[in-house]
């Protein structure tokens, strides 16, 4: 078996997170898919300490769309938000992490 080099591997072109995070309520922040096309099986993890982890299903989230997250459990300083979601476009797997 041949070795792979990295010039012989396919790689994705870059992709723009398509969220955008309205924070005017720390403790229900508004999610809004800022991107041109839908993300599908959407899921919101929120690492909330001493509390533990808490997960939502969102599903499908169209473009300008927006869902509330309720942090109103923890310190909203202190809670990390993971975002996990499929693209139609190449159908992997995409995820991205922000500080509430």
């Amino acid at each position: 078996m041949a070795p792979h080099f990295p010039s012989d591997v396919w790689l994705p072109a870059a992709y723009r997170v398509p969220w955008r995070v309205d924070r005017n309520d720390r403790t229900h922040p508004r999610i809004v898919n800022a991107g041109d096309e839908p993300v599908d099986f959407v899921r919101a993890v929120s690492d909330i300490p001493g509390k533990g982890v808490s997960t939502e299903l969102w599903g499908r989230v169209l473009p300008a769309e927006h869902v509330e997250l309720c942090l109103c459990d923890g310190g909203v300083e202190d809670v990390v938000v993971t975002l996990a979601w499929f693209r139609q476009h190449d159908g992997l797997e995409y995820v991205w992490r922000f500080v509430a």
